[in-house]
C-alpha cells in the first residue's frame, strides 16, 4: 500500500479538483448544449425512449438543411452510434440529473488513470508508473475535456487502458468485452481499436489476434457508417463528413467510403491536409507531448496506436479538431501513454520487434525526473491558464480588451434567479429555452434551444412550445467581446417582441435580463415595466452594426 501511495494521492487530488470544478461550472450556468443533448438522452431512456432527443434533432440536416420542425422522436444514432452509454444508464436511473453525467465523467477518466498505473507497473517501477498517470491526469488533452459538458469520448481512456492490461495479462476474454465496450462508444472509436491492432501486428507479439482486431474494427466502421446509421437519418453522409471531410469531395452528400477513396486518390491534397496549418499542427502535437516529457515522440509504439485518431483529426477540417482542449484530443493519449510504458519498458525504434520480457526497463535520473516535473507544470500552467470550457470564468476574464468578467457573487445571485423562473415551469411542460439553461431544464420529452418555437410530437403534430426562458443579461455581458453573442441578442430580443406583441406568449416575469413567457398568458404588469426598462438599456446595443 505505501508503494501505491503516490497513485492513491494522485487520483484523488484529480478527482476531488475535478469534480468541484465541473459541478460548479455546471450549477453555475456554465454547461452547455451538449450537456443537455446527453442529459435528455440519459433521460428518454430511462422512460425507454431509447437515444431520441428533440435537442439533437434541432441539430440534424432536417432542420438545419431543410428548415424541418425538430422531433421529439428523432433517434440520435443517426448522428453518433453510442450504445455504450447503456452501461452508466441504471445508475442515472438511480440519480437522473444533468449533474450525474458530469460525475460519471470524473469517474471515467480517475479510474482510467488508476488502470493505466497497473498498466504501466507490468513493465516499469513504481516511480516512474506513477508520473506516467500524473502525466495524463496533468494532460491538457485530459485535464479541458474533463471539466466540459459531458461526452462519450470520455469512455475512451478508461476502456483502451483496460483493453491494453488484459491484452499483458493474456486474459482474452476481457480483452474481447473490452474490444466491444470501445467500439460501442461511437462510430468513429473503431479507428482507436484499428491502432491497437496494427500494434499487436507490427510488434509480432500477437499478429494473428492483431489482424483479427484490425479486420473487425475496419469492417464494424465501414458497415456502421454506410449501412446501420443511414437508417436513422442521413446525417452521417449530408452532415457529419462534409463538415470534416468536405474538402476532399463534392456534391452535398459523402459515405466514408466516399471520403477514404477520395484521399487515396489525392495524394496531395492529403498531404497538405495533413501538414497545415503548420503553426497550428505543431502547437497540437507539442501540447499533447508536453506532459510526457516528449517521450512518446521516440516510442514507435505511441505512434501505431495513437497514430490513427491523430490521423483522423489532423486531416479533417474546422477549428475543433486542432482544439487540445477539446473532447476529440482525449482520444490520442491512450497510445502516447503506452508508447511511454514501452520506452521505458526499454523498448525503442532498434527493438521494437524484440520480446519485452528480454529488455531492460530505462533507469529514471534524478535530473531527467526534475525535468519531467516540470514538464508537468508547465502543462498545467497552460491548461489552467486557457481557463477551459470556462470553467474558470471567475477567475481568468473571457476577455481582456475589452474586459468581459463574471465574478462569483455576481453569478451566484444570477443562479438563484434562474433557478427561481426554472421552477416555475412544469416539470412535464414543452420549454425553448438559451443555451446555458438547456442542461438544467433536459430532463423532459420536449425542449428546443431559442429562438425556435415549433416542435414535432409524438402525435407527429407540430406544436409551439408552453413556455420560454431566455437569459438575455448574458448575452448583453458577452456581446461586447464576441460577435455571435451579439447577433444573438439581436435575433432573441427581435423574437420576444413579435411573441409578446402578437399576443401569443404573455411576460409571467423578468428578472435581472432573465425573461419567462407562457403561452397564452396574462402579462404582468411588474415584468413588463422590467422587460420595457431592460431593451431601454439595451437600445444603443441593438442598434450597432454586427
Amino acid at each position: 500500500m505505501t508503494e501505491k501511495r503516490g497513485i492513491i494521492v494522485s487520483a484523488i487530488i484529480f478527482f476531488a479538483i475535478t469534480l468541484v470544478l465541473i459541478l460548479h461550472r455546471h450549477f453555475t450556468f456554465y454547461s452547455s448544449y451538449d450537456q443537455g443533448i446527453f442529459n435528455q438522452v440519459f433521460w428518454n431512456g430511462i422512460h425507454g425512449d431509447f437515444f431520441q432527443s428533440s435537442l439533437s434533432s434541432q441539430l440534424s440536416t432536417n432542420v438545419v438543411h431543410n428548415n424541418e420542425v425538430p422531433e421529439v422522436y428523432y433517434h440520435r444514432l443517426g448522428q453518433h452510434f453510442t450504445p455504450a452509454l447503456l452501461l452508466w444508464l441504471p445508475i442515472y436511473a438511480l440519480f437522473p440529473y444533468p449533474a450525474t453525467l458530469s460525475v460519471l465523467q470524473v469517474l471515467f477518466v480517475t479510474s482510467a488513470g488508476i488502470i493505466l498505473y497497473f498498466l504501466a507497473r507490468e513493465y516499469v517501477d513504481n516511480t516512474v508508473a506513477t508520473l506516467i498517470s500524473i502525466s495524463f491526469y496533468s494532460a491538457n488533452a485530459i485535464l479541458a475535456p474533463t471539466l466540459a459538458n459531458f461526452h462519450d469520448i470520455s469512455q475512451i481512456p478508461l476502456f483502451v487502458f483496460t483493453l491494453l492490461l488484459a491484452m499483458e495479462k493474456r486474459w482474452w476474454w476481457l480483452f474481447a468485452l473490452f474490444s466491444v465496450f470501445i467500439l460501442a462508444v461511437r462510430e468513429d472509436s473503431g479507428i482507436t481499436l484499428f491502432g491497437v491492432g496494427v500494434y499487436m501486428i507490427l510488434s509480432g507479439r500477437f499478429p494473428r489476434i492483431g489482424l483479427m482486431v484490425c479486420t473487425v474494427s475496419f469492417s464494424y466502421l465501414l458497415i456502421l457508417t454506410n449501412l446501420i446509421m443511414p437508417i436513422f437519418s442521413e446525417d452521417i453522409s449530408k452532415r457529419f463528413m462534409l463538415e470534416r471531410f468536405g474538402q476532399y469531395v463534392e456534391g452535398e452528400e459523402a459515405t466514408t467510403l466516399d471520403v477514404i477513396w477520395a484521399m487515396l486518390t489525392q495524394p496531395w491534397l492529403l498531404l497538405r491536409e495533413l501538414v497545415t496549418p503548420l503553426d497550428r499542427t505543431i502547437r497540437y502535437l507539442l501540447g499533447h507531448l508536453l506532459p510526457f516529457a516528449f517521450i512518446p515522440t521516440i516510442a514507435p509504439g505511441a505512434w501505431f496506436i495513437a497514430g490513427f485518431p491523430l490521423l483522423k483529426l489532423l486531416l479533417g477540417k474546422g477549428f475543433s479538431v486542432l482544439a487540445i482542449t477539446i473532447r476529440y484530443a482525449m482520444g490520442v493519449v491512450p497510445g502516447l501513454c503506452y508508447g511511454a510504458i514501452l520506452w521505458w519498458g526499454g523498448q525503442g525504434i532498434l527493438t521494437f520487434n524484440q520480446p519485452l520480457e528480454s529488455l531492460t526497463p530505462r533507469p529514471l535520473s534524478r535530473k531527467f525526473r526534475r525535468f519531467w516535473l516540470f514538464c508537468i507544470g508547465l502543462t498545467l500552467f497552460f491548461t489552467l491558464t486557457s481557463n477551459p470550457n470556462r470553467t474558470l470564468y471567475f477567475l481568468i476574464p473571457d476577455s481582456i480588451d475589452p474586459l468581459v468578467y463574471v465574478s462569483l457573487p455576481t453569478q451566484w445571485e444570477r443562479s438563484g434567479n434562474l433557478y427561481n423562473l426554472m421552477n416555475r415551469i412544469p416539470k412535464q411542460a414543452s420549454v425553448s429555452t438559451t443555451t446555458y439553461i438547456i442542461p438544467h431544464l433536459s430532463g423532459r420529452r420536449e425542449i428546443i434551444r431559442f429562438p425556435a418555437l415549433e416542435l414535432r410530437n409524438d402525435q407527429r403534430e407540430v406544436e409551439t412550445v408552453e413556455y420560454v426562458l431566455a437569459d438575455l443579461w448574458r448575452l448583453r455581458r458577452y456581446q461586447v467581446a464576441f460577435d455571435d453573442d451579439l447577433a444573438r441578442l439581436k435575433t432573441m430580443t427581435a423574437k420576444i417582441e413579435a411573441i409578446t406583441d402578437e399576443g401569443e406568449y404573455g411576460i409571467i416575469d423578468f428578472r435581472e435580463g432573465i425573461i419567462l413567457l407562457e403561452k397564452g398568458a396574462e402579462n404582468n404588469s411588474q415584468a413588463v415595466n422590467n422587460w420595457l426598462n431592460f431593451k431601454a438599456k439595451i437600445r444603443p446595443i441593438l442598434q450597432r452594426e454586427d
